[in-house]
């Protein structure tokens, strides 16, 4: 249903961060506030990938952030896997699961780097609600 939220009609993406069966954040991937989304502006496209959006990972911690909320031991459910910048964030926030339900290899083989860094940041991640 966040996913749904999306302003790029490239790929809809969602966030949901929950601890102890209680929603803490969600997020979606758009523009930055009061700045035209894709839907109205258009695509800014850089190497095959629209940029114009902030990632619903992203958006999720911004928010949990703006509201003073907590990630310590969180699970973050997404739509798609998270990028490896994205997946840095969760790191230093405090995730300690993600779980995702759509394989997404958005920047160049980050898949690899993701997973090597969830091992050494001890985050568990899998895919499939």
């Amino acid at each position: 249903m966040v996913a749904k939220r999306s302003t790029c009609d490239r790929r809809n993406v969602g966030a949901v961060i929950v601890k102890d069966k209680n929603i803490l954040s969600t997020g979606y991937n758009g523009s930055p506030k009061g700045l035209p989304h894709c839907d109205e502006a258009g695509h800014e496209m850089s190497d095959g990938h629209c940029v114009r959006t902030i990632h619903a990972e992203a958006n999720a911690l911004i928010q949990a952030a703006k509201h003073g909320v907590a990630m310590d031991e969180a699970v973050m459910y997404l739509t798609d896997s998270p990028c490896y910048d994205c997946f840095k964030m969760l790191v230093n926030s405090g995730i300690k699961e993600v779980v995702y339900g759509e394989y997404y290899d958005s920047r160049y083989g980050s898949s690899s780097k993701v997973l090597k860094l969830a091992k050494k940041a001890r985050i568990k991640i899998r895919t499939s609600f």
